[in-house]
Order: structure tokens, then C-alpha cells, then sequence
């Protein structure tokens, strides 16, 4: 019998979609709904590829390469000098075809579920006036970026052909490396600088490396909710110790009585988050006594120190005593968000630990914009950007405070004092509550305001 004879046809095909593209992805996805729909059984011939693309009017290539896909996966198999069938190995073994998405009665972990119910928390919102923690959208040093970039890529080769140091490029660690130098009295090599995503991976590989199951650390009370959200959505197993903040900083007694053990010790000293304050030296040499004593770890967040108004900085916490303090910093707010670089700079000690669990989760940042930022910074753009946005800032913080005070009876509500970061606190007087104020829909311009309880710093402890 004429080996024609023995093809079938398949009426499925004809649904493809011409103007959607990834034509040969469509077609294999049309041969598994027939075999899936019984329209196409176990040692059924298909038409040769030179008929099939003939009559369905595609390229010979296309449907080869829908026929090797299949192949692949176990659907086809080739029959040497006689075209290519249905396996036989799918007889009464395909399961009925799927309609849509199918869901199963698997029940979700309970981590699971409390990183889905984070993830809606964290949906993004449409970009609004004085966003808490977001640089202003115009901001970006676009076209000094696009110029180094395009010069970056026309002397060299367009993609690195291989997996770069999960360190970080060199060039950009030595550029860390000199600007923490002046700029915050950080006493590193550039073989202790990790190059991460932002300061949220350089929490989470901090936990995840100085914690084990069991141990407490110490967490700011209030605090920024990404090193929170770690504790309570991935590390269950590891003790949260919540240690209040005064107009000093961290309370370090107050720590000693809620968990003098603890392994760890998160904080902001150079600007607290949310409050504002810096810690004062002599809570720092405080913090730094009990880590001693205690032979524990700090770990430095300084997240927007650039954004300073007056005065000069206390020194860095990792500059008073480089072997315990482990220091994070990020371009994200200085640049722009989607930049998605930051550093971690670790004791030599902790290096091998925190490259290993680099590894582990993405291997290394992006190469192409590591090359950038580093000749960003060695031609001083950076310190140029920075003290350009110090101005911009300053003017915006001035427009803020002024409309504050213009319009909110201070009856009702004061700023917290601060010269320096990217947001001002408003501190509601006793007796009043936000539970009255317009929800957020019905007033879209107070979108970028953040609402939360906290205790003052100044309030009189009980007890």
C-alpha cells in the first residue's frame, strides 16, 4: 500500500495563529492537543514534513523543528526511511487534555502561603509625588549612562562568553572599595567586597549565613519591613528579638534583657529606619561592646547615607571595627531602582560563606552594568550625581516641611527632626489616630504617605 495512504490528517493544525509568531511552537503544541484528543493514536503516520509544510504554507524548518521537539519529548519517533508516527509508547497513557490552567488539591506550605500573602503587600504602585524610598523619576543620569555604555560595548565583545566571579567584576569591587573609603571611613580590600542585587540580598545572605536554627538576632523596633519580612516568611526557625529604638539608636540595654545571646544585630545607625535618627557614638561603642562580648555579628545597613543636609556623618560601625561589622550598601537610591546593584562588604572570615551562598542563588549580578558603574564612578559622575540630587532633595524636603507645616496644625502632628535620608517622619499627637483618615482610593494623592504604628523614641518607657 502507497505509504500516503497510511497518513492521517490532523484538524487541529488549522487553528494556528499566524499573526501571534513562534509558528513551530504552535504547531507542536496543535500535535499535542490531536494526540491528547485521541485525533491522533499511538502509531498513527504523519504527513512528511516537505506535505505537511505545503499544505499548511510554512517554512520546511518550521515544522522540522515542531516534528524534533516532539521527538524530544516522547510524542514522535522517526522511523528511519518511512517518515515519523505517533510513539507507540502513548498508548492508553496520555492523560485527557487540559482545557485551562488546571489547579490540584495540593495544599500550600504554610511558608508558601505567607510569601503569597507578602507578594500581594508588595504589588508596585503607580509612580506618585514623594513616594517613601523611591528616587524622584527624573533624576537618572540617562544620558552619561547611555554613553558609557554603548562605549563599553563597542571595545569589547558584546556578551561575556563565560559565568563571571560570583564576587562581582573586579573593576567595580576596587570602585566600592575607594568611594565607602572617603566617603564613609570603611576599611576594606576589594577581595571583601561582594557585589549583590541591592540591600535585600545582602540581608537575606546575612541570615542565611550568620543564623543557624534556633538563634536570635536583633532586629530595630520599628524597623525596615524587608529584614522582617525575612524573619517572617523564611526563617521561622530563627528568633526575631524586636529591640526598641530612642533618640539615640538602638537600645542596646534594652537588647541585653530581650536576648543577651543573640548571634546577630540588624541595624540602620546612620539614618534609622523609619524614624530618622543617627546613632549616637556612644551607642555605637555600646553596640560594638556587647557584639565583642558576646562574639556576635552587626550588620550595617546604610542605605541612603549619601542624602545628607548638614553637618558631617558619624563614621561607619564597620570603620570603628572592620572584623565584626558587616556593611551593605546599595545604588539603588542614589541611581535608580531597576539598576538592581548593590555591596556587601564582609570580614575575611565570612568571604568564602557569602560567595558560596551567591552562588547558590543567582551566581552572579549581571556583568554589563557592573562594567558600567565602575567607569561611572572612576570618572566621577557618581560624586557629581550625588551632589546634584543633594540639591534636588533639599529643595523637595523644603517644599515637603513647608506644606506641613502650612497645613497640619501642630495640634495635631509634628515632623521628627532630620537632616539627612530621603523621607521625614510626621508624628501624630497623642490621642489621634490615622483609623479616620480617607482610605487611600478615595484620596489617590496620599498614596505616597505610610501609615504605621510605632513608639516614639522619646516616650517614657513603662516600668
Amino acid at each position: 500500500m502507497p505509504r500516503t495512504a497510511k497518513t492521517v490528517e490532523i484538524p487541529a493544525i488549522g487553528e494556528l495563529d499566524r499573526n501571534a509568531g513562534q509558528l513551530s511552537r504552535q504547531l507542536a503544541q496543535a500535535l499535542r492537543a490531536a494526540i491528547h484528543k485521541g485525533e491522533l493514536k499511538a502509531g498513527d503516520l504523519l504527513p512528511s514534513t516537505r506535505v505537511l509544510s505545503g499544505a499548511l504554507q510554512l517554512a520546511r524548518g518550521t515544522v522540522l523543528a515542531a516534528f524534533e521537539q516532539l521527538t524530544a519529548e516522547g510524542f514522535l519517533e522517526a522511523l528511519p526511511g518511512s517518515g515519523t508516527r505517533v510513539a507507540l509508547s502513548l498508548n492508553r497513557k496520555t492523560p485527557p487534555p487540559a482545557k485551562k490552567p488546571q489547579t490540584c488539591d495540593i495544599p500550600l506550605t504554610a511558608q508558601a502561603q505567607a510569601l503569597a500573602q507578602f507578594s500581594a503587600q508588595r504589588a508596585p504602585l503607580p509612580p506618585v509625588p514623594f513616594t517613601v524610598s523611591v528616587p524622584i523619576n527624573d533624576t537618572a543620569p540617562d544620558d552619561v549612562w547611555r554613553r558609557l555604555g554603548n562605549r563599553i560595548r563597542a571595545r569589547g565583545p558584546g556578551a561575556p562568553s563565560g559565568y563571571g566571579d560570583p564576587l562581582g567584576e573586579l573593576p567595580l569591587r576596587k570602585a566600592v572599595c575607594e568611594y565607602v573609603r572617603k566617603s564613609r571611613s570603611v576599611l576594606c580590600t576589594p577581595e571583601q567586597v561582594i557585589i549583590t542585587s541591592g540591600t535585600q540580598q545582602g540581608l537575606y545572605l546575612a541570615t542565611q549565613i550568620l543564623l543557624d536554627a534556633g538563634d536570635a538576632a536583633w532586629v530595630e523596633d520599628p524597623a525596615y519591613r524587608g529584614i522582617t519580612a525575612i524573619f517572617d516568611n523564611l526563617l521561622r526557625d530563627r528568633q526575631m528579638a524586636r529591640v526598641p529604638v530612642d533618640d539615640q539608636g538602638i537600645d542596646v540595654a534594652a537588647g541585653r534583657r530581650i536576648a543577651l545571646r543573640a548571634r546577630a544585630a540588624f541595624v540602620t545607625p546612620s539614618h534609622q529606619y523609619p524614624l530618622c535618627m543617627p546613632m549616637s557614638m556612644s551607642r555605637r561603642l555600646e553596640l560594638l561592646a556587647w557584639a565583642k562580648e558576646q562574639k556576635a555579628w552587626i550588620v550595617e545597613d546604610d542605605y541612603d547615607s549619601e542624602m545628607r543636609y548638614a553637618g558631617h556623618p558619624f563614621p561607619s560601625l564597620q570603620g570603628l571595627d572592620p572584623a565584626r561589622v558587616i556593611y551593605l550598601g546599595t545604588f539603588s537610591k542614589i541611581l535608580f531602582p531597576s539598576l538592581r546593584l548593590g555591596y556587601a562588604i564582609v570580614p575575611e572570615p565570612l568571604l568564602a560563606a557569602f560567595c558560596g551562598a551567591r552562588v547558590l542563588m543567582d551566581r552572579h549580578p549581571p556583568t554589563a552594568d557592573q562594567h558600567v558603574l565602575a567607569s561611572f564612578m572612576a570618572q566621577g559622575h557618581l560624586d557629581r550625581h550625588i551632589r546634584r540630587m543633594r540639591g534636588v532633595y533639599a529643595e523637595k524636603r523644603r517644599v515637603l516641611t513647608d506644606a506641613v507645616n502650612a497645613h497640619i496644625s501642630p495640634q495635631l502632628a509634628t515632623l521628627l527632626p532630620s537632616d539627612q535620608g530621603m523621607h521625614r517622619v510626621l508624628w501624630l499627637k497623642a490621642g489621634w489616630t490615622t483609623d479616620g483618615w480617607p482610605p487611600a482610593p478615595a484620596r489617590p494623592e496620599w498614596r505616597s504617605v505610610r501609615c504605621r504604628r510605632c513608639t516614639h523614641p522619646t516616650a517614657e518607657k513603662a516600668g
